[in-house]
């Protein structure tokens, strides 16, 4: 699947399940926008992802966890325990403490 709609797809699923309608992200987007993201017709901007998250009350990163599992037809189990075995293979906390350490 697409990365575009699966963005979509799993956008419109968890908007449905929190309960939201599209006119409910009109502080930080028009329905519009939001309706051409669902049906993938556009990708959104980090920012972009940043607000429609905060709207929902979830982690961005949750948004993008559930489109990936869809894209690669995973589990989320399946797609965490990857991105887990890839920080821990990077040591990519002790990278983030450093860059943090060092104002960069």
């Amino acid at each position: 699947m697409e990365l575009k709609r699966a963005f979509g797809k799993f956008l419109c699923w968890l908007r449905g399940e929190r309960g939201f309608t599209q006119e409910d992200f009109s502080i930080v987007s028009s329905r519009t926008y939001v309706s051409s993201l669902e049906r993938g017709i556009y990708s959104p901007t980090l920012e972009k992802l940043d607000d429609i998250a905060s709207v929902m009350k979830v982690h961005p990163i949750t948004l993008l966890i559930g489109t990936y599992a869809l894209k690669e037809q995973r589990s989320v189990d399946e797609l965490l325990a990857e991105i887990r075995s890839q920080i821990e293979y990077f040591e990519l906390a002790e990278g983030l403490d450093c860059l943090a350490e060092n104002g960069s």
